[in-house]
């Protein structure tokens, strides 16, 4: 007995992304920073990044569940401090790559990115979604820069010393 094919539904009738994201540089005390590749682009390397759920969704809590769906790293647990998410107060307005733009409304064409950076402990464990990424890697924080495939995401990851825990400004 064979099970029936899934049904996926038109792309006219699947929710549209809302042009509203979060970019999450998650990095160690000594500014390694983690890049995950995406599955459904070999190659391009990046933080962790994710739309918001619903228009009212809280960037904060958008950032801690893409963390978490990414990354299996949960926000809040004793290993990762709530206190270790922090919003860097920095927005980014970008135009949505057109490879993509066929997953927000008609005439979406720029989507608004707000940053924040997470302190986690070099040996924690990462579990990535294997829907949404191949691999991940540990960089130190000017060599994850050079690997980011989207302007905005290296132009974060080089900020990175100025917004880390205990940095000066």
């Amino acid at each position: 007995m064979s099970l029936p094919e899934p049904v996926v539904p038109p792309a006219s009738s699947r929710p549209t992304k809302i042009p509203e994201s979060v970019l999450v540089v998650i990095h160690t005390p000594e500014l390694e920073v983690l890049l995950i590749e995406r599955a459904d682009k070999p190659g391009y390397w990046q933080s962790v990044t994710g739309s918001k759920d619903h228009p009212d969704e809280d960037l904060r809590l958008t950032a801690v569940r893409e963390v978490a769906e990414e990354t299996g790293i949960v926000v809040g647990s004793a290993a990762v401090p709530e206190a270790a998410l922090r919003d860097w107060a920095l927005r980014n307005v970008y135009e949505i790559y057109p490879v993509w733009r066929h997953r927000y409304a008609s005439g979406v064409t720029h989507n608004t990115e707000h940053v924040f950076g997470l302190t986690v402990p070099r040996d924690i464990a990462v579990t990535l979604a294997p829907r949404e990424h191949l691999q991940h890697a540990w960089l130190p924080w000017r060599e994850a820069a050079d690997r980011c495939f989207s302007p905005s995401n290296a132009e974060a990851i080089l900020m990175l010393p100025r917004h880390a825990p205990g940095a000066r400004p």
